[in-house]
């Protein structure tokens, strides 16, 4: 490459990089992703998409030959919640759960948009204790997702929309993290666990030396990998060290360690991580017309639909309406209530966080374990669409409202 050819090359790098750090690129990478899978997974090329999503790579020795699925789902999402522990300890330390006042509502909405989710499912799989074990999986908002369509669709709706529905979508993703820690890991190797504590502390060390001037890339990767492998290899799931790293990162009011590292990674994350681990999560065969009539019986995917669709938003609308009745609660005062119904059906689009739970609880969903796990599969994504097209068309319609009074002011 010749030195002009580089420095054209450089703003576009830069360029796609600054896009990949919107929520509403990542959404559509998302998006893309999914489709890609699907179609792949449903046309006569097929047996090469299982083949590539099962190839196995990686050290025997240290347990880590994992197929390509694997790596995606146990490492690359590691980055994905990685930058949600970031989101959420600059949330509790400077943003809106600094504030236990304005916290209050958003937090409580999202332990809301958890429990009545896995209550609904709970009953429409009551008594079938296979199928009980994905009680999860309609338990998870997906941040890209949701924030991407609102992002498209509410270009005049009120920032503290935005706001809440960021928070609610943080709290969401702690729960899930603390699920995934409980229910889904193997059996505890407590040695390994007590390993990765030396590598963490060591990464957060690093990056309280004077001010994080130290936390090199080169010296941070390797310890951050090394808490990785420790934790895989103890049995709990290995997401979880994405979010005990991002804990130990120092969070000032000024850009620092946090920032440079969160703008580092956050194309990385939107770009390649997040539509890499969807793309060999959802590639389901659906098996045509028979094949979707089969999940669609399956109690599994109507507790999932159900769940994702009807219990998220009844329960953070409803916790949400019930909050604001006690005295000194209130929402913004710009924000109506038809604004937090369009907000409260987008907190059913599941996605990422769902999909994983669907693996963690039915063995893969590949077929070889369970069929309910396609069928979950199948169900997420037709919830997820279904979900994010209700709360498009209600915002969309607030979003007019919203111009029209801006424009007679």
């Amino acid at each position: 490459m010749t030195p002009t050819t580089s420095l054209r090359a450089r703003p576009e790098r830069l360029r796609v990089t600054r896009l990949l750090r919107s929520e509403t690129a990542g959404g559509f990478l998302l998006l893309a992703a999914t489709v890609l899978a699907l179609l792949w997974a449903n046309s006569p090329w097929a047996p090469a998409y299982t083949a590539l999503r099962e190839l196995r790579i990686g050290p025997a020795a240290w347990h880590l030959d994992l197929s390509l699925g694997a790596w995606a789902a146990d490492g690359l999402l590691a980055v994905f919640f990685f930058l949600a522990g970031l989101e959420l300890k600059r949330e509790l330390l400077h943003g809106e759960l600094r504030d236990p006042r304005k916290a209050l509502v958003p937090v409580a909405a999202a332990v809301g948009g958890v429990a009545v989710p896995a209550l609904l499912y709970v009953l429409v799989n009551a008594g079938n204790p296979e199928t009980l074990a994905g009680w999860a999986i309609p338990t998870a908002t997906d941040i890209a997702f949701a924030l991407a369509v609102l992002g498209v669709v509410g270009s005049h709706l009120p920032a503290a929309l935005r706001t809440f529905l960021l928070t609610l979508a943080v709290v969401d993703d702690l729960i899930a993290i603390v699920i995934i820690a409980l229910f889904y890991g193997g059996a505890l190797q407590l040695g390994y666990l007590l390993g990765a504590l030396i590598p963490l502390a060591a990464f957060s060390v690093l990056g309280r030396i004077r001010g994080g001037r130290y936390a090199r890339w080169w010296l941070l990767l390797p310890l951050a990998a090394l808490t990785w492998v420790l934790v895989h290899s103890s049995g709990i799931h290995a997401t979880v060290a994405g979010v005990l790293l991002a804990l130990t990162v120092p969070m000032g009011k000024d850009l620092g360690l946090a920032d440079r590292l969160e703008h580092g990674l956050r194309p990385f994350s939107a770009g390649v991580a997040v539509p890499l681990f969807a793309f060999f999560a959802a590639g389901v065969g659906l098996g045509g017309l028979d094949g979707v009539a089969s999940a669609a019986a399956d109690p599994v995917a109507l507790g999932i639909v159900l769940a994702l669709v009807v219990g998220k938003s009844v329960g953070v609308l409803g916790t949400t309406f019930a909050l604001t009745r006690l005295p000194g609660v209130a929402l913004d005062r710009v924000v109506r209530w038809a604004d937090m119904a369009g907000v409260a059906l987008l907190t059913g689009v599941g996605f990422t966080v769902s999909l994983l739970v669907a693996e963690l609880s039915f063995g893969g969903g590949h077929g070889e374990d369970s069929p309910h796990g396609d069928h979950a599969k199948v169900a997420i994504l037709a919830a997820s669409v279904l979900a994010a097209l209700l709360g498009a068309v209600v915002l969309r319609m607030r979003n007019r409202h919203h111009r029209r009074r801006a424009e007679a002011l």
